[in-house]
Protein backbone atom coordinates (compact mmCIF):
# COMPACT_ATOMS: atom_id res chain seq x y z
CA UNK A 1 0.00 0.00 0.00
CA UNK A 2 0.88 3.72 -0.77
CA UNK A 3 1.20 5.74 2.19
CA UNK A 4 1.45 8.77 0.22
CA UNK A 5 -1.32 11.40 0.59
CA UNK A 6 -3.77 9.08 2.51
CA UNK A 7 -6.09 9.42 5.00
CA UNK A 8 -5.28 7.64 8.36
CA UNK A 9 -6.38 6.97 12.01
CA UNK A 10 -4.95 6.42 14.98
CA UNK A 11 -6.46 5.28 18.30
CA UNK A 12 -4.45 5.13 21.22
CA UNK A 13 -2.69 7.61 19.97
CA UNK A 14 -1.90 9.82 22.90
CA UNK A 15 1.10 7.82 23.96
CA UNK A 16 3.31 5.26 23.13
CA UNK A 17 3.04 3.04 19.71
CA UNK A 18 0.14 5.34 18.47
CA UNK A 19 1.84 8.33 18.71
CA UNK A 20 5.10 6.89 17.11
CA UNK A 21 2.19 5.48 13.99
CA UNK A 22 1.04 9.28 13.80
CA UNK A 23 4.67 10.68 13.67
CA UNK A 24 5.79 7.89 11.00
CA UNK A 25 2.82 8.42 8.75
CA UNK A 26 3.68 12.20 8.78
CA UNK A 27 7.02 10.65 7.78
CA UNK A 28 6.13 8.59 5.11
CA UNK A 29 3.89 11.18 3.52
CA UNK A 30 -0.23 10.55 4.74
CA UNK A 31 -1.69 13.77 4.20
CA UNK A 32 -4.11 13.09 6.78
CA UNK A 33 -3.78 11.85 10.26
CA UNK A 34 -6.27 11.49 12.74
CA UNK A 35 -5.28 10.74 16.37
CA UNK A 36 -8.01 9.62 18.43
CA UNK A 37 -7.83 8.49 22.32
CA UNK A 38 -10.10 8.48 25.07
CA UNK A 39 -7.45 11.15 26.97
CA UNK A 40 -8.01 14.24 24.37
CA UNK A 41 -5.24 16.36 25.34
CA UNK A 42 -3.12 13.49 24.64
CA UNK A 43 -4.40 13.14 21.28
CA UNK A 44 -4.39 16.92 20.48
CA UNK A 45 -0.43 17.22 21.39
CA UNK A 46 -0.24 13.92 18.81
CA UNK A 47 -2.10 16.01 16.20
CA UNK A 48 -0.32 19.22 16.88
CA UNK A 49 3.02 17.06 16.65
CA UNK A 50 2.02 15.51 12.82
CA UNK A 51 -0.41 18.75 11.79
CA UNK A 52 -3.35 16.12 12.09
CA UNK A 53 -6.97 16.37 13.77
CA UNK A 54 -7.83 15.18 16.88
CA UNK A 55 -10.70 12.98 18.18
CA UNK A 56 -11.95 11.93 21.91
CA UNK A 57 -13.17 8.32 21.69
CA UNK A 58 -13.69 5.62 24.15
CA UNK A 59 -13.00 2.57 21.51
CA UNK A 60 -14.68 -0.32 23.66
CA UNK A 61 -17.50 1.67 22.99
CA UNK A 62 -19.39 0.53 19.40
CA UNK A 63 -21.30 4.27 19.41
CA UNK A 64 -18.44 6.06 20.02
CA UNK A 65 -16.04 4.37 17.54
CA UNK A 66 -18.80 4.77 14.73
CA UNK A 67 -19.86 8.31 15.99
CA UNK A 68 -15.99 8.98 15.64
CA UNK A 69 -15.48 7.16 12.05
CA UNK A 70 -18.40 8.64 10.53
CA UNK A 71 -17.39 12.41 11.80
CA UNK A 72 -14.16 11.73 10.16
CA UNK A 73 -15.60 10.36 6.44
CA UNK A 74 -17.97 12.99 6.47
CA UNK A 75 -15.45 16.03 7.77
CA UNK A 76 -12.23 14.90 6.50
CA UNK A 77 -12.19 11.62 3.66
CA UNK A 78 -12.70 8.30 2.83
CA UNK A 79 -10.19 6.24 5.58
CA UNK A 80 -7.66 4.61 3.83
CA UNK A 81 -6.13 3.05 6.43
CA UNK A 82 -7.72 2.18 9.87
CA UNK A 83 -4.72 1.78 12.45
CA UNK A 84 -7.05 0.02 15.59
CA UNK A 85 -3.76 0.64 18.28
CA UNK A 86 -5.32 1.08 21.67
CA UNK A 87 -5.47 -1.59 24.12
CA UNK A 88 -4.80 -2.16 28.00
CA UNK A 89 -3.05 -4.71 30.08
CA UNK A 90 -5.42 -5.78 33.03
CA UNK A 91 -5.80 -9.00 35.02
CA UNK A 92 -2.21 -9.27 36.31
CA UNK A 93 -1.52 -11.36 39.10
CA UNK A 94 2.18 -11.44 40.40
CA UNK A 95 1.21 -14.70 43.23
CA UNK A 96 -0.16 -16.96 40.44
CA UNK A 97 -2.55 -18.47 42.95
CA UNK A 98 -5.17 -18.35 40.75
CA UNK A 99 -4.73 -17.81 37.01
CA UNK A 100 -8.89 -17.12 36.64
CA UNK A 101 -8.71 -14.55 39.45
CA UNK A 102 -9.59 -11.92 37.62
CA UNK A 103 -12.97 -10.09 38.07
CA UNK A 104 -15.78 -10.38 35.06
CA UNK A 105 -15.55 -6.29 34.86
CA UNK A 106 -11.64 -6.96 34.51
CA UNK A 107 -12.37 -9.67 31.19
CA UNK A 108 -15.35 -6.85 30.06
CA UNK A 109 -13.38 -4.24 29.91
CA UNK A 110 -9.89 -6.25 28.27
CA UNK A 111 -12.72 -7.74 25.62
CA UNK A 112 -13.64 -4.12 24.56
CA UNK A 113 -10.53 -2.39 24.27
CA UNK A 114 -8.28 -5.64 23.12
CA UNK A 115 -10.65 -7.25 20.69
CA UNK A 116 -14.30 -5.17 19.98
CA UNK A 117 -12.36 -2.08 19.55
CA UNK A 118 -11.10 -4.03 16.20
CA UNK A 119 -14.18 -5.66 15.56
CA UNK A 120 -16.58 -2.20 16.04
CA UNK A 121 -14.12 -0.48 13.34
CA UNK A 122 -14.06 -3.15 10.85
CA UNK A 123 -17.98 -3.33 11.60
CA UNK A 124 -18.41 0.07 10.32
CA UNK A 125 -15.40 0.19 7.98
CA UNK A 126 -16.11 -3.06 5.53
CA UNK A 127 -18.99 -2.16 3.46
CA UNK A 128 -17.33 1.51 3.04
CA UNK A 129 -14.55 0.29 1.82
CA UNK A 130 -15.79 -2.85 -0.06
CA UNK A 131 -17.23 0.06 -2.20
CA UNK A 132 -14.49 2.06 -2.40
CA UNK A 133 -12.45 -1.03 -3.88
CA UNK A 134 -10.23 -1.42 -0.71
CA UNK A 135 -8.75 -0.23 2.35
CA UNK A 136 -6.18 -1.52 5.13
CA UNK A 137 -6.45 -2.49 8.82
CA UNK A 138 -3.07 -1.66 11.08
CA UNK A 139 -4.13 -4.14 14.48
CA UNK A 140 -1.82 -3.75 17.38
CA UNK A 141 -2.53 -7.23 19.03
CA UNK A 142 1.16 -8.31 20.54
CA UNK A 143 2.93 -11.33 21.16
CA UNK A 144 1.01 -12.53 23.90
CA UNK A 145 -1.54 -13.37 21.24
CA UNK A 146 0.71 -15.65 19.64
CA UNK A 147 3.12 -17.18 23.11
CA UNK A 148 0.27 -15.83 25.90
CA UNK A 149 1.33 -13.95 28.70
CA UNK A 150 2.61 -15.68 32.14
CA UNK A 151 1.03 -13.86 34.97
CA UNK A 152 -2.07 -11.97 32.78
CA UNK A 153 -4.98 -15.03 31.21
CA UNK A 154 -6.91 -11.75 30.25
CA UNK A 155 -4.15 -10.02 28.36
CA UNK A 156 -2.99 -13.41 27.00
CA UNK A 157 -6.36 -14.57 26.16
CA UNK A 158 -8.29 -11.22 24.46
CA UNK A 159 -4.86 -10.84 22.74
CA UNK A 160 -5.34 -14.30 20.96
CA UNK A 161 -8.43 -13.33 19.76
CA UNK A 162 -7.44 -10.30 18.29
CA UNK A 163 -4.61 -11.80 16.68
CA UNK A 164 -8.06 -14.69 15.49
CA UNK A 165 -10.36 -11.93 14.75
CA UNK A 166 -7.59 -10.03 12.40
CA UNK A 167 -6.54 -13.58 10.46
CA UNK A 168 -10.49 -14.17 9.69
CA UNK A 169 -10.45 -10.36 8.25
CA UNK A 170 -8.18 -10.78 6.23
CA UNK A 171 -9.07 -14.00 4.76
CA UNK A 172 -12.57 -12.85 4.78
CA UNK A 173 -12.16 -9.80 2.63
CA UNK A 174 -8.81 -10.74 0.54
CA UNK A 175 -10.82 -10.72 -2.75
CA UNK A 176 -13.38 -7.43 -1.74
CA UNK A 177 -9.34 -5.77 -1.82
CA UNK A 178 -8.81 -4.83 1.38
CA UNK A 179 -5.86 -6.00 3.57
CA UNK A 180 -5.22 -6.62 6.80
CA UNK A 181 -1.45 -6.51 8.93
CA UNK A 182 -1.20 -7.18 12.81
CA UNK A 183 1.70 -5.86 15.01
CA UNK A 184 2.59 -8.65 17.60
CA UNK A 185 5.68 -6.91 19.08
CA UNK A 186 7.34 -7.87 22.96
CA UNK A 187 8.42 -5.05 25.42
CA UNK A 188 8.49 -1.89 23.64
CA UNK A 189 9.41 1.35 25.56
CA UNK A 190 5.60 2.75 26.55
CA UNK A 191 3.36 3.87 29.70
CA UNK A 192 2.46 0.03 29.50
CA UNK A 193 5.73 -1.23 30.81
CA UNK A 194 6.85 1.98 32.65
CA UNK A 195 8.04 0.37 35.66
CA UNK A 196 8.07 -3.21 35.21
CA UNK A 197 10.75 -5.34 36.25
CA UNK A 198 13.51 -7.21 34.77
CA UNK A 199 11.37 -10.39 35.73
CA UNK A 200 8.74 -9.53 33.35
CA UNK A 201 8.56 -12.17 30.59
CA UNK A 202 7.86 -9.56 27.84
CA UNK A 203 10.67 -7.62 28.48
CA UNK A 204 13.33 -11.27 28.08
CA UNK A 205 14.56 -9.94 24.96
CA UNK A 206 14.61 -5.93 25.13
CA UNK A 207 12.46 -3.40 25.10
CA UNK A 208 12.17 -1.45 21.30
CA UNK A 209 11.64 2.25 20.78
CA UNK A 210 8.37 2.91 20.24
CA UNK A 211 9.63 4.56 17.05
CA UNK A 212 11.33 1.32 15.83
CA UNK A 213 8.30 -0.52 16.41
CA UNK A 214 5.80 1.89 14.32
CA UNK A 215 8.52 2.03 11.20
CA UNK A 216 8.27 -1.85 11.26
CA UNK A 217 4.55 -1.83 11.17
CA UNK A 218 4.41 0.51 8.66
CA UNK A 219 7.06 -1.20 6.20
CA UNK A 220 4.88 -4.31 6.69
CA UNK A 221 1.61 -1.86 5.11
CA UNK A 222 3.71 -0.90 2.41
CA UNK A 223 4.88 -4.77 1.51
CA UNK A 224 1.30 -5.61 2.25
CA UNK A 225 2.53 -8.24 4.83
CA UNK A 226 0.23 -9.97 7.51
CA UNK A 227 2.59 -10.81 10.08
CA UNK A 228 4.63 -7.84 11.85
CA UNK A 229 7.08 -9.19 14.10
CA UNK A 230 9.35 -6.11 15.28
CA UNK A 231 11.24 -8.85 17.70
CA UNK A 232 12.09 -11.19 15.09
CA UNK A 233 12.92 -14.04 18.27
CA UNK A 234 9.21 -14.24 18.38
CA UNK A 235 9.08 -16.38 14.92
CA UNK A 236 11.61 -19.24 16.71
CA UNK A 237 8.97 -19.24 19.60
CA UNK A 238 6.23 -19.71 17.61
CA UNK A 239 7.59 -22.28 15.78
CA UNK A 240 8.94 -24.31 18.91
CA UNK A 241 5.05 -23.94 19.85
CA UNK A 242 4.10 -25.73 17.29
CA UNK A 243 6.22 -28.34 16.91
CA UNK A 244 5.49 -29.49 20.50
CA UNK A 245 3.01 -27.85 22.40
CA UNK A 246 3.22 -30.01 25.26
CA UNK A 247 7.20 -29.34 25.90
CA UNK A 248 6.00 -25.43 24.93
CA UNK A 249 3.46 -25.71 27.76
CA UNK A 250 6.39 -27.47 30.36
CA UNK A 251 8.72 -24.36 29.01
CA UNK A 252 5.88 -21.33 29.91
CA UNK A 253 5.36 -23.64 33.27
CA UNK A 254 9.53 -23.21 33.94
CA UNK A 255 9.17 -19.89 33.63
CA UNK A 256 6.56 -18.83 35.74
CA UNK A 257 8.00 -21.25 38.73
CA UNK A 258 11.15 -19.13 37.68
CA UNK A 259 8.91 -15.97 38.01
CA UNK A 260 7.08 -16.83 41.52
CA UNK A 261 10.69 -16.77 43.02
CA UNK A 262 10.95 -12.95 42.75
Amino acid sequence: MRLEGITAVVTGAAQGIGRALCVALKEAGAARIVAVDLRLAGAEETARMVGGVAMACDVGDQAQVEAMLARVEDEIGPIDLMCSNAGILTGKDASFDNIAFATTADWDKAWAVNLMSHVHAARFLIPRMKARGGGYFLHTASAAGLLNQVGSAVYGTTKHAAVGFAEALAFGHKDDGIRVSVLCPQGVDTPMVAGATDTNPALADGILPADVVAKAALDAVRDERFLVLPHEVVAGYMKAKVDNYDRWIGGMAKLQRMLKRF
